[in-house]
């Protein structure tokens, strides 16, 4: 998040973490040109002390394919058609309603991921396997018996076993909408018990959940 007003990116940056979203805030042009490598997605008040916004976003998007979604109290038709021309993916106008920041993050975010490549109808993790064509799982053999959202959930993690999948991509993923903590938390706890054992999924706090091997 790049907002100059120190108030208004405290207020907003409690309300996304609390919808399970990890707030990085900066409060100039330069300070944003370094922070957005570590984004998902950029927040770019246009309205900053050192350099104009725009000109941050022609940066950005120079080198880089980030989302950016430029925030801004000019609402005309010319400065929303120059914050779209300078590289910005979405341009919202203050005051703006939480719920539709949220969907419009959530959109940028979803054209940027890149089309993945046709998989095995199968995936097998040690003893844990996966169908996805008859919506199975099976440990050591035997059925286990998961909700429509527990396989879901379970799926993705075993579609990237080597990798740490981040808490809002699982509700991106998974539920297609903003839920909270708990709604991950318990469909984690839920598995768990189902498959045997805790070790099956990993919490790496602060981040997100892998797939183990117990």
């Amino acid at each position: 998040m790049v907002e100059s007003d120190a108030g208004e990116a405290g207020l907003l940056a409690r309300d996304l973490q609390r919808h399970g979203h990890e707030v990085d805030h900066v409060d100039t042009g330069l300070a944003a040109l370094v922070a957005y490598e570590r984004a998902d997605v950029v927040l770019l008040d246009v309205d900053l002390p050192d350099l104009d916004g725009l000109e941050v976003c022609r940066r950005i998007r120079s080198v880089s394919t980030t989302p950016v979604i430029a925030v801004t109290a000019r609402g005309t038709e010319l400065d929303r058609v120059l914050g779209l021309h300078a590289g910005a993916d979405d341009y919202l106008v203050k005051p703006y309603g939480f719920r539709e920041l949220i969907a419009r993050m959530e959109a940028v975010m979803r054209r940027a991921q890149p089309v993945a490549a046709p998989a095995s109808s199968v995936i097998s993790h040690g003893s844990l396997s996966i169908d996805a064509t008859r919506r199975q799982v099976t440990v050591d053999g035997r059925s286990v018996e998961v909700t429509r959202k527990e396989f879901d959930l379970l799926h993705l993690l075993a579609s990237h076993p080597d990798t740490v999948v981040a808490r809002k991509r699982i509700m991106q993923q998974v539920w297609g909408d903003v839920w909270s903590r708990r709604t991950i938390d318990t469909h984690v706890s839920s598995l768990r018990k189902k498959l045997g054992a805790r070790g099956w999924i990993v919490t790496v706090r602060g981040v997100g959940f892998q797939l183990g091997r117990p």
